[in-house]
């Protein structure tokens, strides 16, 4: 008996520590959370002012005939995975890397962004053909060197089409998996949802005036709307990241909580029958001694 709750209070011990760490998981998460939550909401006006534009753009050059607007035989395909360098946040990877196994392995090269995403292309055995690293605070500047290498790859003839896939953020409990084709660039892009209704409605309307001219400014345009899009992604799943470690980690306290109050309530029935049997054997005794 006395080792059984010996064995308990351990465990009690055990998970209480578990449930510090995770409790400070938690807090680390949402503070994080916040700030990624509020980076991802305030990139989405810029994103849907960019698309208006380019939109205006791609009807004035109606020939299309920038490079990056080419439209070719898909042979050869890179998907460009966000990923999270971390785990202990939920389904969030998983409900990802589902999505990434779709490709075609024999017609697709990855790119990950996040050494989750890396782990699984190797994991799998798929052609990783680059892996970035990702911070917490990622800025346009160290997202971009990840697109300018990707529109590099479709320019040279490399691949036919690229893909970012991402944790799309709906709000602190929803996140989900999402596909965007970054180039050739097609109207997809320029209507990506990145949940820019109401960021659409501060745009404004009226005509856009292009100086010196309207192709030039598209030339310019383009590979810009491809970084934008890059970098919002890598905000969206930023986002994502952070709420579902919070959500997971709040749940793990919660269950670490219940289980302390289960294994606390298993110990003093342990202990309460301990001493009742202790209490009999001195009874028992003390009649024998009578005698």
């Amino acid at each position: 008996m006395a080792a059984n709750t010996r064995d308990i209070r351990r465990r009690i011990k055990s998970v209480k520590n578990t449930a510090q760490i995770t409790k400070a998981m938690q807090m680390v998460a949402a503070s994080k959370m916040r700030k990624a939550q509020q980076l991802a909401l305030d990139a989405r006006p810029y994103a849907a002012a960019l698309r208006k534009m380019s939109t205006a753009l791609r009807r004035l050059d109606s020939e299309q005939t920038h490079p990056l607007l080419e439209a070719r035989p898909v042979a050869k395909e890179l998907l460009l995975i966000v990923a999270t360098d971390k785990g202990l946040c939920g389904a969030l990877n998983t409900n990802l890397l589902r999505e990434a196994a779709k490709f075609d392995p024999t017609k697709t090269i990855f790119v990950s962004l996040g050494r989750k995403g890396s782990q699984w292309v190797a994991r799998n055995k798929r052609d990783l053909l680059a892996d970035f690293p990702l911070k917490d605070a990622p800025t346009f500047l160290e997202t971009k060197t990840v697109s300018k290498f990707i529109v590099e790859k479709f320019l040279s003839g490399e691949v036919d089409r690229v893909t970012v896939l991402y944790t799309d953020f709906k709000n602190t409990l929803t996140q989900v998996p999402k596909t965007v084709q970054l180039v050739p660039v097609t109207a997809e892009i320029e209507q990506a949802d990145f949940h820019s209704t109401q960021a659409e409605a501060s745009v404004g309307g009226g005509d856009i005036l292009f100086e010196p001219s309207a192709f030039s400014f598209l030339d310019a345009l383009l590979p810009y709307s491809v970084h934008i899009a890059v970098y919002n992604a890598v905000l969206e799943a930023r986002a994502s990241e952070h709420s579902a470690r919070m959500v997971a980690m709040k749940s793990a306290t919660d269950n670490a909580k219940s289980l302390i109050k289960d294994l606390s309530l298993e110990y003093n029935k342990l202990r309460q029958a301990s001493i009742t049997t202790e209490l009999l054997e001195i009874s028992t005794a003390q009649m024998v001694l009578g005698q």
